[in-house]
């Protein structure tokens, strides 16, 4: 019997795609095709791999307008900004295919009398990537694009959320003329992804989800002496110092909190504000998100668009009640954005004052458009209650002092650190995390080293 997989739209909760579910036979059949199709692929000059990814790159720009209405209605995001994940990956990609000659050049070491040394970067073998719903297709491209240009094959599992986003990568790269068998993907159960982790044939996994996931993903591959990168959750915080200039912090931050709906991993999710500007910065923050209007995703003046499922609402909904119940403050009438209501995805953003870390919603991810604002007495305050936290993703700190804002962010616990800015990664960094924030590391150049292996040649020449 076949099994079948449905993605209920967030948009009205109909039914928007179906697929079935790979079968056992398919899944061999897919491993064993990676694996054969990655051995010639692994010979094909970089040049030639540059071209097509950047042929893929292409495809997608050249169908950005029909991806976005499939990403607007598969997890909800307005579609007046669904467009612009594809500029992201366009972005991403275009850098890795750049940095891909230095990145996987051979190391050459000094001459040493009768001998000649060098480290080559080979491929692992064939990498399972595993990516989320939230953004499908940047998550994805983050390890499929190193991975293909190092001379691996790819199988990849979207979440059952986002099943298009699967199929159109492949219709990229098929468009692009990479040979059969080198990128594919497979529609998979909670089970069978664990089968393919566990699969002999399998040689990395790249996963990006929550951290029970990540955990399940490690336990799967324990014993395998496998490569597994994991980014998992944040509950990233930003600090308004004294000397901050206050409309740019609000406008940025609170983009950086409410835009997908709160529903980034590395969006914010906890401001501290220094006390002589707090009450200034509120009434900027409040006055930001009263301004966001709430709607059907598929509207072009929507500006925040509903949560990927009711559940997800729901578990936000908790949070800040909650919040409020143990004397949190709520400065958004849920009233003036009529569409809010329980029972549907669609909720109102919400800022919080008067929170503190006892509270969950100041501790526990909320994956929601929700912020909660403390105010702090100094710099030490806030880099203690910026580290107070299960994660280190990312971090933020808004000054004019850049100086002492490096010192600052050298004593945050993070993967990446941001002055003035929050919620971007820029391609020539590498995007990484610190404890339950995951474990490994994408782009950059450093992002290619777990994609590949060193593998060292020593020469003794004979006279």
């Amino acid at each position: 019997m076949t099994r079948m997989q449905q993605t209920i739209s967030p948009v009205d909760g109909s039914v928007y795609v179906t697929r079935p579910l790979a079968s056992d036979a398919e899944i061999q059949q897919a491993l064993s095709l990676a694996k054969s199709a990655q051995k010639s692929w692994a010979s094909v000059a970089l040049a030639e791999r540059q071209a097509i990814c950047s042929k893929a790159v292409d495809w997608f720009e050249a169908n950005k307008a029909e991806i976005g209405q499939e990403i607007c209605w598969q997890m909800g995001r307005p579609i007046r900004y669904a467009q612009g994940e594809i500029a992201g990956l366009a972005e991403r990609a275009r850098h890795m295919i750049a940095e891909s000659d230095a990145a996987l050049a051979a190391i050459t070491l000094p001459d040493k009398k009768g001998f000649s040394r060098f480290i080559t970067r080979e491929p692992v073998g064939v990498v399972a990537v595993i990516a989320p719903w939230n953004y499908p297709y940047l998550t994805a491209i983050n390890s499929i694009v190193p991975a293909l240009l190092a001379g691996n094959s790819v199988i990849l599992k979207h979440s059952a959320q986002t099943p298009l986003c699967a199929e159109r990568l492949k219709s990229a790269f098929d468009a692009a003329g990479l040979p059969e068998g080198v990128f594919q993907y497979l529609h998979l159960s909670h089970e069978d992804t664990t089968q393919l982790i566990q699969s002999d044939a399998v040689n990395h996994v790249a996963f990006t989800g929550s951290v029970p996931a990540g955990a399940h993903v490690e336990q799967a591959a324990a014993g395998r002496f496998i490569g597994v990168g994991l980014e998992l959750g944040g509950k990233d915080p930003a600090y308004v110092r004294e000397d901050a200039d206050l409309d740019h912090a609000a406008d940025t931050v609170i983009d950086g909190a409410f835009f997908n709906s709160g529903q980034s991993c590395c969006g914010i999710e906890r401001i501290y504000v220094h006390a002589s500007v707090y009450d200034t910065f509120v009434d900027k923050a409040v006055a930001i998100v009263r301004q966001y209007q709430l709607g059907r995703p598929d509207e072009p003046d929507t500006t925040l668009g509903p949560l990927v499922r009711t559940r997800a609402a729901d578990f936000v909904r908790g949070q800040i009640e909650e919040a409020i119940a143990q004397g949190a403050v709520a400065h958004i009438d849920e009233k003036t954005f009529p569409l809010s209501q329980a029972g549907t995805p669609y909720l109102a953003p919400q800022i919080l004052t008067h929170v503190d870390h006892s509270m969950r919603v100041m501790h526990e991810e909320s994956f929601g458009p929700v912020v909660g604002i403390m105010k702090v007495s100094s710099d030490e305050e806030a880099v203690a209650l910026m580290n107070d936290s299960d994660f280190g993703l990312t971090a933020s700190i808004f000054t004019r002092d850049i100086e002492q804002g490096i010192a600052l962010g050298k004593q945050v616990e993070t993967g990446t650190f941001f002055i003035n800015r929050c919620d971007y990664l820029d391609p020539a960094l590498a995007w990484t995390g610190v404890k339950q924030s995951g474990r490994g590391c994408t782009l950059s150049a450093l992002g290619f080293a777990a994609l590949t292996r060193p593998k060292s040649f020593h020469i003794q020449t004979l006279a």
